[in-house]
Parts: C-alpha cells; structure tokens; sequence
C-alpha cells in the first residue's frame, strides 16, 4: 500500500514557516515598561558609566527581539544607544522621523513633565526588519536623564 506524501509535506512546511515567525516575535508593551525599569535599577546600583556600557553593548539583560534600551540626558544627548553605539555622545534634539517629529525633543518635554514614565509614539527603523515603522516608545526620568525602551507596531 502507497502512502500519500502530501500530509506529511504540508505539515513539515507549516513548521518550517512558523519558525521564523515565532522567533521574530516582536516584543510587547509589559517587555518595555519591564526592560526600561531593569535598566533604570542596574544604572541605579552600577552607575551611570557601567549601565551606559552594558546598554550600549548589547547586553543581553538589556536586549529582547526588537526591544532595546536608549538613555537620553534632558538636553536631547545619547548617552547610551542598544541598538546602535554610533548615536552615543551625539547631540540629536533636532532629529526628526520621517514625518517630521523632532521625537528628541518632544521626548525631553514628555520627561519634564511627566518624570514617572510616560509613552511616545513617532516612527524610527526597525532593526530586525531594516524598514521604517511605526513605535512607541516608554521612558521614565532617572535623575536628569531618560532611559527608554520602544516596542514596534
């Protein structure tokens, strides 16, 4: 008796394309807010130098998907970059996204007046996907700097 391929081949190509999707799991609103307040607690018991380098290095506590920390100083200065260490020490208050957002900026204004965290929306690239996309982006005031975590819609 022949046995039919066809069900056996439509199963190994359906968790052939659901691996890479659950992979590329982007991350959540609660990985942010969590990430965010990981990085705010390590920089709080390290130091600024130390937290700024894990940050900007990648560490892994510090890093989930497409989820990445950043720490601005309240005058719109990178002081720590997760996902790309060349924005460190640069000043970027006039960055703007692709339309138009000063986002830096709007950001700082949100960090002065809400210092108990607060989320921002603008567009930015994605790093998993290379493309522009909508983000929104959670931050809370630690002393004159913000440190922010954004998630990809």
């Amino acid at each position: 008796m022949k046995r039919n391929p066809v069900p056996g081949l439509a199963l190994a190509l359906a968790a052939l394309l659901a691996g890479p999707t659950a992979q590329a799991q982007n991350a959540t609103k609660d990985d942010a807010v969590a990430m965010v307040k990981k990085g705010v607690a390590f920089i709080k018991a390290s130091g600024a130098a130390k937290g700024y380098a894990a940050i900007t290095a990648k560490d892994p506590q510090f890093v989930k998907s497409d989820l990445y920390l950043v720490v601005y100083g309240m005058d719109g200065k990178c002081l720590a970059h997760g996902a790309n260490e060349k924005q460190v020490g640069r000043d970027l208050i006039e960055l703007k996204d692709i339309d138009g957002k000063p986002f830096v900026k709007e950001r700082v204004e949100l960090g002065k007046s809400k210092p108990n965290g607060f989320w921002q929306d603008y567009k930015f690239t994605n790093p998993a996907t290379k493309k522009i996309e909508p983000k929104q982006m959670y931050c809370e005031r630690l002393a004159e700097t913000l440190v922010c975590g954004g998630i990809y819609k």
